[in-house]
């Protein structure tokens, strides 16, 4: 509840911080958070590292850790198509839209130019939704359900912005995985999307 606290301080300060602030440069601020985030992966990639009898169960694991991001691909649409449903939206875009997988700045370039910005707009004010609940569903998952579990919320992030919440809350082969499928997830967005644009 502690991790879960600082996490919503943290977003809710930023927030509040960037309302007052008369004008930041982008630049800059997307500079700070990109040395930042690097900062913080480093010191995964060394707690990864140190774990050497750890990395040796994941390769143990062999392809069957492809298993973990087919299905957090397979829940995400799943989930956009039953969107459908409540949403004044077909199909396929709530299927444009879930197949981001968090990615929001990529799907949401993508969307805009081979569908509509309109389209593009609200994938990228989605899959933004989804990393920050992520930071929350994280710490509550990992305790309360599983490690593995945990893994699903952040989708294509768990290679980078949300890979050291995971690793602090789990453990390193767990961490290890949601690297490798964050990384296959984010292999994925940009052959996906052109695909489902593609289909009438």
């Amino acid at each position: 509840m502690r991790m879960i606290g600082c996490i919503m301080s943290a977003v809710l300060a930023g927030i509040a911080l960037g309302w007052m602030l008369p004008s930041v440069n982008p630049e800059v601020l997307d500079q700070v958070i990109t040395d930042v985030l690097a900062v913080m992966l480093f010191g995964v990639g060394i707690s990864i590292g140190y774990n050497r009898r750890e990395l040796v169960k994941i390769k143990a694991v062999g392809w069957r850790i492809v298993l973990v991001p087919g299905a957090i691909a397979g829940g995400s649409l799943l989930g956009a198509s039953i969107g459908s449903m409540l949403l004044d939206m077909s199909l396929k875009e709530v299927l444009l839209v879930g197949a981001g997988f968090g990615w929001y700045s990529l799907s949401s370039v993508l969307i805009t130019q081979l569908y509509s910005a309109e389209l593009g707009a609200i994938a990228f004010l989605a899959n933004v939704f989804r990393e920050l609940m992520a930071f929350v569903l994280i710490p509550f998952l990992a305790i309360h359900i599983g490690k593995i579990v945990a893994i699903a919320p952040g989708g294509a992030t768990t290679m980078d912005s949300t890979l050291p919440i995971i690793a602090k809350m789990t453990d390193t082969p767990t961490a290890m995985i949601a690297f490798v499928s964050g990384l296959i997830l984010t292999t994925m967005v940009p052959f996906l999307i052109p695909l489902l644009v593609a289909i009438s």
